[in-house]
């Protein structure tokens, strides 16, 4: 029954419950991660080299699962380097590594990686180096989004199809198990569970076809591949989706033995077969079903996997409770027909409270989702994630708002649901004895028991027809309560396939550290004469210990490019007496060069900048830049 506060009191409660937990979803510190991303490679992005690299290395934030195609290495005309498929260094899993050909040229070589992170999502990336000096290349990348392809819409059309089909098949079942077992014996509720697991099934194999291209960018037309299928089987997101077919095999016998049982059975007694062998049954495979998601997503990647994994399993089975529930009892409301009997008002009690225990659950598991993967205020306008959990979010709140519309109707029919049935007793009518003549006409006999009133006189009509407006009141307030849910759905399932906030902070701050660090000194000069004044503008790329590139600009007073004779650099580390160190630049045509700067030490530099505008006309200036330690 129904044992609830006051609808308004329920109302204000749950939504104050969802402004605090709103707040905890930002609070806390600490690092976490769902997608993977690049921390560092070797040799660095941007970098120029002396000589030829023998391999190329990538680090990243967490495992990563590796393709054949997983990283490719490309000459400056576009032709693949490395002859051998990437493999991990030294059995570390969160590593990459690919063997280079012999005798390269010099020139610009980019680096094309896509790997599938621990969660299950795949990544990718590229970046350059050089060997000798940079170049133009002709190397192409593809720029579009991982999901922008044939595969990857189809895969988050299946994605979005499997949570479907486990809430109808979870919510249906909790609902004949929990709120009211003589359902199962209900056409409509029967096939919602046929439904669900149809669907769950056909998404589940295409998923596991799909999965291979969508690791790997290959095309639509490979899912069939024998090799694809056999290398997505021995990965955990393959392993996860075939345990998941295990499973569903398993309850399709056993909705099997159910339908059987049920067959014929439309009474009020409870169905034989639904005691808790059945129900501890159904619990088993539910918690089965929703751990190969949690086992092979988010959750099983970054901090707290032990805990994040069961609390992921709990947020999955409360969704599918409340959402496939609601389904469930909207449909067995608008049951109609002679032969129908309507949902009693204690089940309806019942599953009251159940969804609202699954929103508790919901709520709750939901904060500790979101602290892992946002971690701050500013990643929820910043960030993909943040603005699509912001939605989620408003979602969440104005279906709570509906939802205890739902609840105050079902009080109300909870609570004149005994008056009803009383009224409904109609006592049978007593025989009267009645003294007649003989031969008189015989007389009528009273249907009437004594003391008055006919059965019309019961006053049946008000409390059923306020039983039943509740009932018109509370099937339109599930129903849309319901449709919201649905749209919940399909942003969680896009949040699902979106980069989360900490982990899109931390590819962005290994990317900046990747990134080559540009240092520009600008060095005015004067001869003190006409047409002999201007500034050198220096830029030192990466501006950190070891191999830099130098190239230096020199501008007349006006701002124009200017034509010298010979520019020298050399560099000098005054405080522990290092050089001077002469960067040899040569004239390039425009602008001065070296690319082959070597640099010992951080700290200060001095760099002595000489211009030589004529035969005679020359001088010297001084300039001072940091040079940073080595990221690598």
């Amino acid at each position: 029954m129904y044992t609830g506060s006051p609808p308004a009191r329920t109302s204000l409660t749950v939504l104050a419950l969802v402004a605090a937990v709103f707040a905890l979803i930002i609070g806390g510190a600490g690092t976490a991660f769902a997608h993977s991303g690049l921390s560092g490679s070797d040799p660095a992005d941007g970098a120029v080299l002396k000589t030829a690299p023998q391999q190329v290395a990538l680090t990243f934030t967490e495992s990563v699962g590796l393709s054949e195609d997983s990283v490719r290495v490309l000459s400056p005309d576009n032709e693949r380097v490395n002859p051998r498929p990437a493999q991990h260094v030294d059995g570390k899993e969160s590593t990459a590594r690919v063997e280079l050909s012999d005798d390269l040229p010099q020139g610009t070589y980019t680096v094309a990686w896509r790997v599938a992170s621990a969660d299950g999502h795949p990544i990718s990336g590229a970046f350059v180096f050089s060997i000798g000096k940079p170049s133009q290349t002709a190397a192409v990348v593809p720029t579009r989004s991982l999901d922008d392809t044939a595969v990857g819409r189809l895969y988050g059309f299946f994605r979005y199809a499997a949570y479907s089909g486990l809430a109808l098949l979870v919510g249906a079942a909790a609902f004949v198990l929990v709120c009211w077992p003589t359902a199962g014996a209900v056409r409509p509720v029967r096939g919602l569970l046929v439904a669900g697991w149809v669907t769950l099934v056909v998404a589940t194999v295409a998923l596991l076809l799909l999965r291979g291209p969508y690791e790997t960018g290959g095309r639509l037309t490979s899912v069939f591949e024998l090799s694809q299928v056999g290398r997505t089987a021995t990965g955990r997101p393959g392993g996860a989706l075939i345990v998941r077919l295990v499973l569903l095999a398993v309850a399709a016998g056993l909705l099997r033995r159910w339908a059987v049982r049920l067959h014929g059975q439309d009474g009020g007694a409870e169905p034989r077969g639904l005691g808790p062998r059945v129900r501890w049954a159904g619990a088993v495979l539910a918690l089965g079903l929703a751990f190969t998601w949690a086992a092979a997503e988010h959750a099983a990647a970054g901090i707290q996997v032990p805990l994040a994994v069961p609390l992921a399993v709990l947020h999955l089975l409360a969704m599918g409770v409340w959402l496939g529930g609601l389904i469930t009892l909207v449909i067995v409301l608008r049951r109609r027909g002679s032969g129908s009997r309507a949902v009693p008002a204690t089940a309806i009690g019942r599953f009251s409270t159940l969804a609202f225990t699954a929103v508790v659950v919901l709520v709750g598991t939901g904060a500790y989702q979101s602290w892992r993967q946002v971690g701050s205020w500013e990643a929820l306008s910043t960030t993909s994630y943040g603005r699509t959990l912001l939605v989620k979010i408003a979602a969440v709140v104005l279906v709570l708002w509906v939802a205890s519309f739902s609840r105050r109707w079902t009080a109300r029919l909870v609570h004149a649901a005994p008056a009803a049935t009383e009224t409904l007793t109609v006592p049978e009518p007593e025989r009267v004895k009645v003294a007649q003549m003989v031969g008189a006409p015989a007389s009528p006999v009273p249907t009437d028991p004594p003391g008055g009133g006919g059965a019309g006189d019961a006053h049946t009509g008000p409390p059923v027809d306020e039983a039943d407006g509740y009932r018109r009141s509370l099937r339109r307030t599930v129903a849309v309560e319901a449709a919201l849910s649905a749209v919940i759905l399909a942003i969680t399932t896009l949040l699902t396939g979106t980069q989360p906030s900490r982990a899109a902070g931390e590819s962005a701050a290994a990317a900046a550290a990747q990134a080559p660090q540009v240092k520009v000194v600008t060095v005015p000069f004067d001869m003190g004469t006409a047409n002999h004044q201007g500034t050198v503008q220096l830029t030192l790329t990466p501006g950190r210990v070891g191999e830099n590139t130098v190239e230096a600009v020199v501008y007349s007073a006006d701002g124009g490019l200017a034509t010298v004779r010979e520019l020298r650099l050399s560099l000098t580390q005054e405080d522990l007496d290092i050089g001077p160190i002469d960067a040899r630049l040569k004239d390039q045509k425009g602008y001065w060069a070296a690319y082959d700067l070597r640099l010992p030490m951080a700290g200060e530099w001095t760099m002595n900048v000489t211009v030589r505008t004529t035969d005679i006309d020359q001088v010297t200036v001084r300039g001072n830049v940091r040079i940073t330690s080595s990221s690598r």
